[in-house]
């Protein structure tokens, strides 16, 4: 059985790859509460040294703690900071593959321009009958400073991959919510449903080894999604679940 680390395993997200993973793998939990039936370490990840008992014996770190909304400080001590210390914790115990949660955010400001402005704001009549999508090659444009630290974290899982043996993916996390369904009118384009996140997650930890770092975005089968899941079918085998439209 493979050693899985989930970082923010008591979140929302953390909660669902739990669910989906339990039974399959040896879990391990690093989070600042405890997480009540799994072996969890307490600690914050800003805390190099107090973290890295947790990564001892693990095989894939699926990391998702991080702050969502903070003050520059917070952003700087969790997503920057931390970040940096749960891949060198990672690559010092050994780990051999890292599964960072990214963010549709890094390339969100690209709402800012037409035709995906007037899709994510549901004036279709002002949307072609087709669309070019966001693919892992295209450009990041960050939107609002929690944005940038993704920016950063995929440009470490980078690095990391790049210079030592460790096999990073990042995952280009949509709009996940607790009531499992789209939010409000840009959700219909957005939406990521608890079930396509936590089996994209499964899917990374079963990928060969040979992938050594990739990006993925991760999205429900949305009618009127920007964001491509070409590649995660391609190198994956994966297909995303739900479908914003039977929300309406």
């Amino acid at each position: 059985m493979k050693k899985i680390l989930i970082t923010g395993m008591s979140g929302l997200i953390g909660g669902a790859v739990r669910e989906q993973l339990e039974g399959k793998y040896e879990l391990r939990a690093l989070n600042r509460r405890d997480v009540a039936g799994v072996d969890c370490r307490r600690a914050d990840i800003s805390d190099f040294d107090a973290i890295c008992p947790a990564f001892e014996g693990v095989d894939t770190v699926v990391h998702l703690a991080a702050a969502i909304r903070s003050d520059f400080e917070g952003f700087v001590a969790h997503n920057i900071v931390g970040t940096y210390n749960v891949f060198e914790a990672a690559l010092r115990a050994g780990v051999k593959r890292v599964i960072f949660a990214s963010s549709g955010s890094v390339t969100a400001g690209w709402e800012n321009d037409s035709p995906y402005g007037a899709i994510v704001a549901g004036r279709y009549d002002e949307v072609p009958e087709s669309w070019d999508k966001f693919s892992h090659e295209t450009p990041t444009r960050p939107r609002g400073i929690y944005g940038c630290t993704k920016v950063w974290g995929e440009a470490l899982a980078r690095h990391y991959a790049d210079s030592t043996d460790l096999s990073v993916i990042c995952l280009r996390i949509g709009a996940v919510n607790a009531e499992d369904r789209p939010n409000g009118t840009r959700g219909y384009s957005v939406w990521c449903s608890q079930s396509t996140i936590a089996g994209m997650v499964e899917s990374c930890i079963e990928v060969s080894d040979d992938l050594k770092f990739d990006i993925f975005y991760v999205v429900s089968n949305n009618k009127y999604s920007y964001r491509d899941m070409t590649h995660a079918r391609d190198v994956l085998g994966f297909e995303p679940e739900g479908d914003a439209e039977d929300y309406r």
